[in-house]
């Protein structure tokens, strides 16, 4: 199993950006990924990851590094895509390209961005994909959709056939598993308990059927919130920074707060507990799990997770 990294760039300067960058690459971890809001629940300082993503295609020469998730709201899908080939290029193919349809309604308001139904984010997912595929072929593209529309764009330089990566992100079973049946080279999920996740991967399974695909041509992700540490101090540090992050119900401590995520599948405890979590998920065909890096002023939780966690499940 590779285990990876995801990073919120909110509260943390381009210096902590850098160094978190690095930090993947030196402990060995497999993948860095990046949060993609312009603010979560309080407008504090955020790094546009698209900047960092050119930084981290120059500080690594190894890791793939992408985005957890661009929602399709914020910006049109020419852009992204003229971007996502132009940083696999940079990168030598390590760019994947991660996207939802959003869920934050207030971020879109405050940037007068339109935030429309739930169907519709949907349906210019599916035609955002289309057009992006388009612009990535060979010649000119011209797409006439509902919602975009290409007109003779020959973006260049043209990545190779097959990247850059696209991943989707999401468990909804009516809408989302078609979508990444039809059009992704990996699914990502955030703590799902081990029964929801068989589930779901065997539904995601049937759609690739449906779509001529073959289930194993998609790689199968997971994002933990787990609150980790190598001391308890650590541990607490963690929980209060994503208390602040996300905020409990009134009144909840931190150590109920670790409870609750631990009870919606957040993989969290001794280095022996989070082996054998993994292990199960690697058994129901898991290939990746990214923990959040909370803490970018120390590498403390990384380099833990690199020697107590790492080695024991390389081979799974």
């Amino acid at each position: 199993m590779d285990i990876g990294l995801v990073v919120g760039p909110w509260g943390v300067t381009f210096e902590d950006a850098v160094s978190s960058m690095r930090v993947t690459e030196q402990h060995g971890f497999s993948s860095y990924y990046l949060g993609d809001h312009f603010y979560t629940v309080n407008q504090i300082d955020s790094l546009e990851p698209y900047m960092l993503f050119a930084l981290a295609a120059r500080e690594t020469e190894r890791i793939r590094f992408g985005s957890l998730v661009t929602p399709v709201m914020f910006r049109p899908p020419s852009n992204v895509g003229r971007l996502a080939a132009q940083l696999d290029a940079l990168s030598g193919g390590r760019f994947v390209l991660g996207l939802g349809i959003g869920w934050n309604e207030g971020e879109h308001a405050a940037y007068g961005i339109a935030y429309p139904a739930l169907g519709e984010r949907f349906d210019r997912l599916d035609e955002y994909i289309q057009v992006m595929q388009a612009m990535w072929g060979e010649g000119p593209a011209s797409f006439d959709g509902r919602y975009y529309q290409l007109r003779d764009a020959d973006v260049r330089p043209k990545p190779p056939s097959g990247r850059p990566s696209v991943l989707i992100a999401g468990g909804g079973e009516k809408r989302t598993l078609p979508l990444v049946a039809k059009y992704a080279d990996a699914w990502n999920a955030v703590d799902l308990p081990l029964d929801d996740y068989r589930r779901k991967s065997e539904i995601l399974a049937t759609e690739c059927e449906a779509a001529g695909r073959d289930p194993g041509e998609i790689r199968h992700t997971m994002t933990t919130m787990g609150l980790i540490g190598s001391t308890e101090a650590e541990v607490e540090a963690a929980t209060l920074l994503q208390m602040q992050r996300m905020p409990p119900p009134p009144g909840m401590s931190p150590a109920d707060y670790r409870e609750m995520l631990r009870g919606i599948g957040a993989i969290m405890g001794t280095p022996d507990e989070i082996v054998d979590k993994l292990g199960r998920l690697a058994e129901a065909g898991i290939d990746e799990v990214q923990f959040t890096y909370f803490d970018l002023s120390s590498d403390s939780v990384p380099a833990w997770l690199a020697s107590e966690v790492m080695p024991q499940v390389a081979d799974l």
